[in-house]
């Protein structure tokens, strides 16, 4: 659904020298200077495929959604979306991809929500009955009815980010770009909106998710593309990379007397015994490929009589944060480019 060899995009923007002389003779005579936004990039992505698309801020997510959308022209290399150019086919391309920018809005600003999505039906030349079915799809997740008379102006982000996607997902396209899907949205709605992303995919749509939450990326993906500096640095399934990069788990105990000084290493090679400011409480820290809970919990009740436990399991926040520091090393997987 979505092939781009060779991506890379470069901005040039003016130079402009300080001072008011230098500034005087920069209009007669501008320079500017290179940014490489994306550099060279690969990527390929499948039907029904959900991909988080990740990076820290200015690592060139948004600029290469732009040209997937044709929005933005490349500087090099070549792009297909459903097997057309999205820069030279832009109508047709429309037809076969949604997006949503949740900066930026479908929905014209002094219309009530209703009508908007009536000139988007026009626009796509969707029948009324078709439409009509569509926003019977989309109601029970988006809660749509309620909106319809709104003005757009009015709306909360949350309110608007739900108008938005079913402006979006109206004309039912192949391919839907989402830039933070559930910004703005409180607990059940965020929630809900996961779940209708994963059924989307069960219906074949092509997902890319650009996001900051990372409940999105575990919860809806489960391929994770992490961008750095315009360059793709991993590109795999999720669980691989945080099995290699987020390796471990901790138990939190709550035991019956207070047991200070309490240290597992010993029993367990590796792994790190933290106490809690209550002396009754005691953590620890290990490999989860080099021990099971169940054998930190014997090694615990052999030094003290356990009341009570919890388990952190590792996530993709402890991957993503890892990464964003640069603190990765050679400890990424295989499949990196």
């Amino acid at each position: 659904m979505i092939e781009a060899r060779g991506l890379t995009k470069v901005f040039r923007r003016a130079d402009k020298p300080p001072g008011l002389a230098a500034s005087v003779r920069h209009l007669v005579r501008p320079r500017y200077a290179e940014h490489t936004a994306v550099a060279g990039i690969d990527l390929s992505i499948g039907a029904g495929e959900a991909v988080a698309y990740v990076g820290p801020n200015g690592a060139g997510k948004s600029t290469t959604v732009k040209m997937l959308t044709g929005i933005v022209h490349p500087t090099a290399g070549e792009i297909r979306v459903c097997g057309l150019d999205p820069h030279r086919n832009r109508h047709a391309n429309a037809r076969n991809i949604g997006v949503l920018f949740g900066q930026r809005t479908q929905l014209w600003w002094d219309l009530p929500v209703r009508d908007s999505l009536a000139l988007l039906r026009d626009i796509y030349r969707i029948p009324e009955r078709r439409y009509r079915a569509r926003l019977d799809e989309l109601e029970p997740v988006l809660g749509l009815a309620g909106l319809l008379p709104v003005l757009a102006r009015k709306l909360s982000l949350g309110q608007r980010m739900r108008a938005d996607l079913a402006a979006a997902l109206l004309h039912d396209p192949r391919v839907v770009y989402l830039d933070e899907p559930t910004i703005g949205l409180d607990v059940t709605a965020r929630d809900a909106m996961r779940g209708f992303l994963r059924d989307l995919r069960r219906t074949g749509t092509t997902l890319m998710i650009t996001t900051h939450d990372l409940g999105d990326i575990e919860e809806v993906c489960d391929r994770i593309v992490i961008l750095d500096a315009g360059r793709i640095i991993y590109d795999g399934p999720v669980t691989a990379i945080k099995d290699r990069l987020a390796r471990d788990r901790a138990v939190h105990f709550t035991l019956a007397d207070a047991c200070p000084g309490v240290d597992l290493s010993t029993d367990l090679p590796g792994s790190r015994t933290v106490a809690g400011e209550d002396e009754r409480r005691v953590s620890v820290v290990f490999d989860r490929f080099v021990h099971g809970a169940g054998d930190v919990l014997a090694a615990m009740a052999r030094h003290a009589r356990v009341v009570d436990l919890s388990i952190d399991e590792p996530s993709i926040d402890d991957v993503v944060r890892r990464v964003y520091a640069g603190a990765i090393g050679d400890a990424l997987p295989d499949r990196v480019r």
